[in-house]
């Protein structure tokens, strides 16, 4: 088990970690990667990273959320992020070949910060097929 230290540097921002995964796997010939984020006010997915698609992501993932009088104990504005960490997941598996990921031609593993910043933990297994 090994894992990755992401810093996030603003409140809301989307992080590209997919070159820092591939590293850790250059010397896996073919199997699979877990991730696990240990946050709950952030995410993990694969998204396509054309410029301004990050921005857009983020207000979209704002719009999807309704504006209600939350109950949550320490701070109910901060609701809004637990909800969408819930919704997009904190865990990705992804196949590994050939000492890489293997991904759509625009896919990229992300990380979704929605309460920073923060250093955000993300726990990696990697499982080499035999």
């Amino acid at each position: 088990m090994q894992q990755l230290l992401i810093k996030t540097t603003t409140e809301k921002q989307v992080v590209d970690i997919t070159d820092q995964v591939n590293d850790l796997i250059k010397n896996i010939k073919e199997g699979w990667c877990y991730l696990f984020l240990t946050h709950t006010t952030a995410a993990l997915s694969t998204a396509d990273l054309d410029q301004g698609t990050d921005l857009d992501m983020l207000n979209a993932f704002r719009e999807m959320i309704p504006k209600l009088n939350y109950r949550h104990p320490h701070n109910p504005e901060h609701m809004p992020d637990h909800i969408l960490s819930s919704l997009i997941g904190t865990s990705l598996i992804l196949p590994i070949k050939d000492n890489e990921l293997i991904l759509g031609n625009w896919q990229r593993v992300v990380l979704f910060e929605f309460s920073g910043p923060r250093e955000r933990r993300i726990i990696i297994t990697i499982n080499e097929s035999k």
